[in-house]
C-alpha cells in the first residue's frame, strides 16, 4: 500500500470530511484547523477569523487505489471553487477554499488540474493552493462529526455522499 496525504478546505469540515470517507482508496481522514498564525488554536479562535487558519480535512489515501488528480475531481463536485471566503451559508476566512500539500511531487498535479479547471469554469478559481505550513487537529467532537451526529448541520447536498461512494 502507497500512502499519500493532502489536505483540503472545503468550508465547514464537517461535511467535507463525511465526503472524503465515502471514497474508495481513502483510508483515514481528520478535521482540522491548516496554516494558523497561532499555535494549537480552538475552534472559537478559528472562528473569529484572527487565526488565518482555514477548516480543514486531512486525506490520507492509497495512491495504488485512488489518485490525487481522481481526488481533486471529487473536491471541485464539492466546493464552489469561485467562492471567496464561503461556502453554502458558512461565511468567514475559515471557510475559506484551499489544497495544501505535503509532497513537492503533488505541485505539478495540483497545478495542472487547477489550470485545466479554469478553463471550464465560468469566474477565477479561488481555491487557494500552498504548501502546508502546519495543521492542528479540531476538537474531538468535530472529528467524524456526521456520523456522531447523522442529522447534524451539513452545507453539503446529502446525494453528494452516495455520489462519493458510488464514485471511482
Amino acid at each position: 500500500m502507497k500512502m499519500n496525504t493532502i489536505y483540503l478546505a472545503g468550508g465547514c469540515f464537517w461535511g467535507t470530511e463525511h465526503y472524503f470517507k465515502m471514497i474508495k482508496g481513502v483510508v483515514n481522514t481528520e478535521v482540522g484547523y491548516a496554516n494558523s498564525i497561532k499555535r494549537n488554536p480552538t475552534y472559537q479562535e478559528v472562528c473569529t477569523g484572527a487565526t488565518c487558519a482555514a477548516e480543514t480535512v486531512m486525506v490520507e489515501y492509497n495512491s495504488e487505489v485512488v489518485t490525487l488528480r481522481f481526488l481533486l475531481e471529487m473536491y471541485f463536485h464539492a466546493i464552489d471553487p469561485t467562492s471567496v471566503n464561503q461556502q453554502g451559508h458558512d461565511v468567514g476566512l475559515q471557510y475559506r477554499t484551499g489544497i495544501y500539500y505535503v509532497d513537492d511531487a503533488d505541485i505539478q498535479v495540483i497545478e495542472d488540474f487547477i489550470n485545466e479547471k479554469q478553463k471550464e469554469i465560468e469566474g477565477k478559481i479561488a481555491v487557494e493552493v500552498m504548501p502546508l505550513e502546519n495543521f492542528y487537529n479540531a476538537e474531538e467532537y468535530h472529528q467524524d462529526y456526521l456520523e456522531k451526529n447523522p442529522d447534524g448541520y451539513c452545507h453539503l447536498p446529502l446525494e453528494l455522499f452516495e455520489f462519493a461512494k458510488n464514485a471511482h
